[in-house]
């Protein structure tokens, strides 16, 4: 099963397509640009509280047969953050001391 790709950044929502190099994601693949990881999350997912990675990014050339951007499509749904932003800050303030792979 391959990743979703989601399309944006579920804080700021800017678009995040394919090739992203600045898309972040956590093990649940909720997805994030770097610089609201960095700057406002502190590498905390709000969602679960876990760490992020940098996202992959899918080929567009099918070095393999099947496998590529073109026949496992990224998703186009949006995804947003279902917490308030207070409610990021106060969760993000709590976890961001403890290392991702202690959390």
């Amino acid at each position: 099963m391959a990743l979703q790709l989601r399309p944006n950044c579920e804080y700021c929502d800017c678009d995040l397509p394919p090739n992203a190099t600045n898309a972040r994601i956590c093990s649940y693949e909720c997805t994030f640009c770097a610089d609201c990881v960095e700057t406002k999350l502190s590498n905390v997912c709000p969602n679960c509280g876990g760490g992020f990675a940098p996202r992959p990014i899918r080929p567009t050339r099918e070095w393999r047969p099947g496998v590529c951007v073109t026949k496992h499509v990224p998703s186009d749904k949006r995804v947003h953050l279902k917490y308030s932003v207070e409610d990021v800050a106060t969760h993000c303030a709590r976890v961001r001391e403890v290392p991702p792979e202690m959390r």
